[in-house]
């Protein structure tokens, strides 16, 4: 596979302190990659030595077949990044400032028409562009910054945060621009937001002290939920839960309130269908029989709060009951 992002064994270390421990993975063409991760994880760390931001303590980066380290300008014109904070020169408008980066991004006239043209309209800066960034929002700060990172159309996209600040129809605007741009670049988005993984990304990566201890796509990743195709039943017949814990394909039955039970399924398979034609066969009624949706926070909760690198994934009936409260 041609991979527009390879990074291999990473380091980032500040005095006693590890902040990047390790840390490989590779980014193709069409790709969106979530990177969530608690405060302090090493998500923007890493971000920061892939543009080539922060020189790493160890290992390698690459952009395009360009080496960040040996060939740093060749690398960086592949790239457009969206750093935390949105950095720009508050004197500055908006429209002096994309003209600003335009030059330093060495874009002929023409090329540069188009691209102001397409950011502009895209990033929805019309109403600003005359206006000293200084005087501006938070979200449109933001939007500033997210079009000065694409102006130069570069294949590799490294987004830190880039919808924090952002109202909802905002946010589903850049989601919608990032979409729209995903097919023919290699993109990395930093995000706290789950719901933003499952709209716009096609991987999801989790790191925790610095460390990557999850990696698929959100469906996968949702799949290690302890929740992952449970079933909750609405039933006062007695006798259910006995027949419900009898069943092979069920691992645990746990009683809720007001006469409602979660059925949690042996290795995650599918048992709605069985547990219907249980209740049929039995002539039981029952108000509500449905799958638990995919629980993408707990899987995050339990990747995180686990000692990063211990190998384990927690157990199903463990944390099932553990988190039986706040789930019910």
């Amino acid at each position: 596979m041609d991979w527009m992002i390879e990074v291999e064994g990473l380091v980032k270390t500040f005095g006693h302190l590890t902040a990047v421990d390790g840390v490989s993975f590779n980014v193709p063409k069409g790709e969106v990659l979530g990177f969530l991760g608690p405060n302090g994880a090493g998500k923007s760390t890493t971000m920061k030595m892939i543009t080539g931001f922060m020189a790493p303590t160890a290992g390698t980066v690459r952009v395009a077949g360009h080496d960040v380290d040996q060939q740093p300008i060749a690398a960086k014109a592949q790239i457009g990044y969206l750093p935390e904070g949105a950095p720009a020169y508050p004197d500055m408008t908006p429209l002096s400032f994309l003209n600003f980066i335009a030059d330093v991004r060495g874009l002929d006239s023409a090329t540069r028409r188009r691209r102001l043209d397409y950011v502009i309209a895209n990033v929805h800066l019309e109403a600003v562009l005359e206006q000293s960034i200084d005087t501006l929002s938070k979200g449109f700060k933001r939007r500033v910054g997210l079009a000065q990172a694409i102006l130069h159309d570069p294949p590799v996209l490294i987004l830190d945060e880039p919808t924090d600040g952002l109202d909802p129809n905002q946010k589903h605007e850049v989601r919608g621009l990032i979409s729209d741009m995903a097919a023919e670049k290699a993109i990395i988005i930093s995000t706290h937001i789950l719901e933003e993984v499952d709209a716009v990304c096609s991987r999801a990566m989790i790191i925790a002290e610095g460390r990557i201890v999850a990696d698929g796509t959100p469906e996968e990743l949702e799949q290690q939920s302890p929740f992952h195709n449970a079933v909750l039943i609405d039933s006062r017949d007695e006798g259910l839960a006995e027949a419900l814990e009898a069943m092979e394909t069920v691992s645990l039955v746990e009683e809720l309130q007001g006469g409602r039970f979660r059925a949690y399924p042996t290795a995650g398979q599918t048992i709605v269908a069985e547990i219907a034609e249980l209740i049929r066969q039995q002539g039981w009624s029952t108000s509500r029989l449905s799958v638990e949706p995919p629980r993408l926070d707990e899987v995050f909760r339990n990747f995180t709060k686990t000692k990063a690198g211990s190998g384990g994934k927690p157990g199903a009936k463990n944390d099932a009951k553990n988190n039986a409260g706040e789930a019910a």
